[in-house]
Parts: structure tokens; C-alpha cells; sequence
């Protein structure tokens, strides 16, 4: 943060050439040095680079107020917040003024008086950056009250006014955000009548406090986020509104696992701090990434609502904990993100999908499963020969040895909070489970292992059993003739 400047009157700022900005003026300006210094100007906006951010940087060159639509957890009020570096580190504003009047463009009475009254010498402070975002979230219970202001019957007693004074006045938080960037998340979940008291103000400035007709310019930046499926369920934006909104961005999610990758990497609470024991392989981050992606495809989640990114943010967190903990019960100063360590993000997942009716049937832990299965098998077919569902009698493939391991009566347990010696251990059991994996990979040996002891569950060529304590993956032959 620079210094903030030493000017405290109007007749000092006159005697250094200040002149004034709009809001829309600073952005513009800022938005050009960035782009001519090849300066990223939505820095941490990870995916949008050749799709949303040329569309908000054309809004404001163009001076629009913009509105942001998109499904939850697209980053759109990131995007507004991230407007704020675009403006002047500093502006002069009059002292004592309510709503961040101009010295040289005063739109209060108060202020229009003050400078009357002083001239040269009316005191002025600064405002920072920092200080110029404001931001209301939609709710049916809004008023107009709140937003554009009421007139104030204690601040009338206290200075003995009449309610005709224009004194008595409330600014809402509208007027109180002059010059500033103001964002309204989840637009139409305000009432038709509230959205109605914003026409004047997005196009003429003109408000309306009952009975007062102010004619106050107001000097706003509009942001205005939504969720297309609001249109429809719980409310719409008035077409008059609409109408006055000059660019409406549609924003997405991630379009690839590794956009989707460095999202969750730069989001995630503490994980770098945890690295230095807890390692995290490529392949387990697809995987948690493959989640997210299944489930804004499934048959069981309501894609309409949508998958938030937020869902793999939360499960890289819970991921992490899940292997922290376990090292911690065995004193291992460094592990391995296993596989088996992906049932501790069903806590995660469970609150971030919203079920449709087949999925409200099955249950959200069973939905959460079923998508972990999914995103196993996908990454399980970028690396592996494929499992044939249906084999002609006597037919060998790259699997048939391992599923002969297992026919001949061996097992392989893995427990949840098993050691790291432990584990290894389990897993190198099979002589034909090592020989296939170190031919296809010689990278993250163990977790692959467990990769393919998964999916020739999911096939069915060997069975899964859940025991008190991790999992039992044993013939299925032989395991259904002992359950005879």
C-alpha cells in the first residue's frame, strides 16, 4: 500500500491538478496500463483467460455494469472482488461526508454546503481502495429501506427536524457505496418491487426516499451475479433490468482435469504446510479432480444446480487430514495420499451434490461412492488395458494371473490406519499384481495397485469385502462357496 497523500484541504488539492474520475473512468484507465504492460489484471482467476476475462475486460472498456451468470462455485464473486486492484490506490473524498462525496463533484446537501461554507479550506480525507467494495447478497426479506435509504425519525428528534428537512435522511447501502464497486450475488432472489427501485439509479442516478426526489448522481460500479436455473425456481430478473445492464458474462467450470487441478491446489486450506510428510502423487489429484467431473454428469446429482469447485477443495482438504491422521496413530514422519484414503472425502462430497430423485433413493453416501467408483474407472482406462465384463471359456488376458492369485485362496487386507510398512507389505503379496503394474507404470507403484484391485471389483473379477476396519479383496468363487 502506497502512502496515503498529505493533501487535507480542497485548495491543496486544487494547487496539485486534481481533477476528477468516475468509477467507470478509473477502471477503464487502469484496465488500459494493465493491458499495454501485459499485466495480468484478475490475477489467482484460474480457466477463464480465454473465455470470461476478455468479456469482463470489454465491459469495462466500455463502461457496463455487468452481470455475472453462471451455476455456484464458478468464481464469480472472486471476479468482482478482484475489480477492486483496478482502481486508484487513493481518492480524496469530503470529510465527514456519508457517502464518499467528490470534492469536486459533491452530490450530498451536506457536502454541496460544507464547500460553500469553506471554500478552499473544507477539509477533505482519503478514501483507500481497500474501502471501495461493497457487497449485498439478494435475500426476499431486502428492502428498499436497505438499499436506497429511509428517512430516520431518531436523527429527526435529535436534531429537532421536520421530516421535510432532506437532513433526516438514512443513505442505504447503495447511496453509502458512491464511487465505489457495489455487487449484488444472487440477483433474482430479490423481489420484482426491490429490483424496480434499482432502474433509476442504474440509469439516470435518480432515487427516491419517501417523498424526497433527490436528484443525486451517483457514481457506482454495478456487479450482479446469478444462477440461470434462478430464472426459473426461485425468482427471474425483471426485463426492465435486464435491459439496463450493459454486458451479461456467462461464466463455466473448469474445462480440463489440470485447469481443475490448479484451481483445488490454489484453493485448499494448510496443504502446502502438509506436504513436507504428507505426499500427494498426480494421479491421486485426477483422481479427486475426476470426482467433481462425474458427478456434473450423473444420472444422480442435479446438474442444473450444479457442482461447485468448492467440492474439490473440500475433499483435497479432507484428503489430506484423512493421511495426517493416519500417521499420526502410527508415529510415520512422512506417507503416501493412498487410495483407501479417498473414503475420508465422502463428508466432503455428500454436502455439495444435490441429489435428484433416483439419487435421493439411494442415499447421498451411496450417490458419493458410486461417483468415486466412476472416477476411478476413468482414470483406471487412461492407464490400464481395458477389463472385459464377458470372456469367451479358457481366455487369458493381461489380468488372468492376478484373478488365478486370488483363485488359489489368497487375500490382501488393507486397513485404514495400517502403517506404511504395513501396507506395503499388503500389497506385495501377489507376485502377479507387482509384474503387472511395474509393466505399465513405474511411478506411484502402491497406489496403483490399489487402483486395480478396485476396478476388477467394480468388474467383478474378484471380491470386496468391507471389514471393521479397511477392506478384504479376496475370490469370488471361493468366497460365495464359503458363504454356503
Amino acid at each position: 500500500m502506497t502512502q496515503q497523500p498529505a493533501i487535507t484541504t480542497l485548495g491543496e488539492l486544487k494547487a496539485n491538478n486534481y481533477s476528477y474520475q468516475s468509477v467507470k473512468d478509473e477502471l477503464r484507465k487502469n484496465l488500459i496500463h494493465n493491458i499495454k504492460a501485459n499485466k495480468n489484471s484478475f490475477e489467482g482467476i484460474i480457466g477463464f483467460e480465454n473465455t470470461v476475462i476478455p468479456q469482463i475486460e470489454r465491459a469495462i472498456l466500455s463502461q457496463h455494469n455487468i452481470n455475472l451468470l453462471g451455476l455456484r462455485g464458478q468464481a464469480k464473486t472472486r471476479i468482482a472482488r478482484a475489480m477492486v486492484d483496478l482502481l486508484d490506490e487513493w481518492i480524496p473524498v469530503v470529510k465527514g461526508s456519508s457517502i464518499n462525496d467528490d470534492p469536486f463533484q459533491p452530490v450530498s446537501n451536506f457536502a454541496i454546503k460544507l464547500i460553500e461554507e469553506h471554500g478552499d479550506d473544507t477539509p477533505i480525507e482519503w478514501l483507500h481502495k481497500s474501502k471501495r467494495f461493497a457487497e449485498k447478497l439478494a435475500t426476499p426479506d431486502v428492502s428498499v429501506a436497505d438499499l436506497i435509504g429511509d428517512i430516520d425519525p431518531i436523527k429527526a428528534a435529535n436534531l429537532k427536524l421536520s421530516y421535510s428537512d432532506e437532513r433526516v435522511i438514512h443513505y442505504g447501502m447503495i447511496p453509502r457505496a458512491n464511487r465505489c464497486i457495489f455487487v449484488i450475488n444472487e440477483l433474482p432472489d430479490l423481489q420484482a418491487r426491490i429490483q424496480v427501485a434499482l432502474f433509476n439509479i442504474l440509469q439516470e442516478g435518480d432515487i427516491q426516499i419517501r417523498g424526497f426526489n433527490l436528484r443525486l448522481a451517483l457514481d457506482l460500479q454495478f456487479v450482479f451475479t446469478a444462477n440461470p436455473e434462478d430464472y426459473t425456481n426461485r425468482g427471474s430478473i425483471v426485463t426492465p433490468l435486464k435491459d439496463r445492464i450493459g454486458s451479461q458474462i456467462l461464466t463455466h467450470y473448469p474445462e480440463t482435469v489440470e485447469i481443475a487441478k490448479e484451481i483445488t491446489s490454489q484453493e485448499a486450506k494448510a496443504i502446502e504446510q502438509r506436504n513436507e510428510h504428507i505426499q500427494i502423487s498426480e494421479i491421486a489429484k485426477d483422481l479427486l479432480e475426476q470426482i467433481s467431473f462425474e458427478a456434473r454428469k450423473s444420472e444422480y446429482v442435479d446438474v442444473k444446480s450444479g457442482v461447485s469447485a468448492r467440492l474439490s477443495i473440500s475433499a483435497l482438504e479432507n484428503l489430506v487430514s484423512t493421511a495426517e491422521r493416519r500417521s499420526l496413530l502410527n508415529k510415520d514422519d512422512k506417507t503416501q495420499i493412498r487410495l483407501l484414503d479417498f473414503n475420508g472425502i465422502i463428508p466432503a462430497i455428500t454436502g455439495k451434490i444435490e441429489l435428484l430423485y433416483e439419487g435421493e433413493q439411494a442415499g447421498a453416501d451411496q450417490v458419493a461412492e458410486i461417483l468415486l467408483e466412476k472416477a476411478m474407472q476413468t482414470i483406471f482406462k487412461q492407464q490400464f488395458p481395458e477389463i472385459k465384463k464377458l470372456e469367451k471359456e479358457g481366455e487369458k488376458n493381461e489380468y488372468t494371473a492376478i484373478m488365478q492369485w486370488f483363485a488359489e485362496g489368497n487375500d490382501i487386507e488393507l486397513l485404514d490406519n495400517a502403517s506404511n510398512d504395513e501396507y506395503q507389505l499388503s500389497l506385495n503379496a501377489s507376485n502377479a499384481l507387482n509384474e503387472f503394474v511395474s509393466k505399465h507404470t513405474k511411478e506411484n507403484e502402491y497406489f496403483y495397485k490399489e487402483l486395480v484391485l478396485w476396478n476388477l471389483c467394480i468388474f467383478q473379477k474378484i471380491d470386496k469385502n468391507k471389514i471393521t476396519n479397511g477392506y478384504q479383496f479376496k475370490d469370488m468363487l471361493s468366497d460365495y462357496l464359503k458363504n454356503l
